[in-house]
């Protein structure tokens, strides 16, 4: 059995990664607050997928990493207005059942994981085409 790493440590790591950018830049990350030293409440920033009703669209999402995280997945919310199935249209929360990277949490999974899933999402045949609000509105 492999040791598990602390939370704060794990959150650490993350942060450290979230700072140098996520491969094409299409995902970001970070803490809301840098004296935050829980490191529990993250802004996240995801650009739309070429191709889609997203395309050239900057969303964002606040995330909160509970105590129990990795563990448990953290809380993620849009902050910028979206239509997808996955998201509440009355203040943003992503259900965690309809979101397979959420639903399918193990510790491996992190706050880049996250992101990434969502923004693959939005590019699915499901989710590419949705009537999607104004640009710039937010929850």
């Amino acid at each position: 059995m492999a040791a598990r790493i602390p939370r704060n440590f794990r959150l650490l790591e993350e942060l450290e990664k979230g700072e140098k950018g996520i491969g094409d830049g299409s995902c970001s990350y970070g803490l809301m607050d840098s004296d935050d030293i829980m490191m529990s409440n993250w802004n996240g920033t995801i650009l739309g997928p070429g191709h889609t009703v997203h395309e050239n669209r900057i969303y964002s999402l606040k995330i909160h990493c509970g105590n129990d995280y990795p563990e448990r997945p953290p809380t993620v919310h849009f902050l910028s207005r979206v239509n997808l199935p996955f998201v509440s249209q009355i203040d943003g929360k992503i259900d965690p059942m309809k979101l397979n990277v959420l639903s399918q949490w193990g510790r491996d999974s992190s706050i880049e994981t996250i992101l990434v899933g969502i923004r693959r999402e939005m590019a699915t045949a499901n989710n590419r085409k949705l009537l999607q609000p104004p640009e710039g509105s937010t929850f």
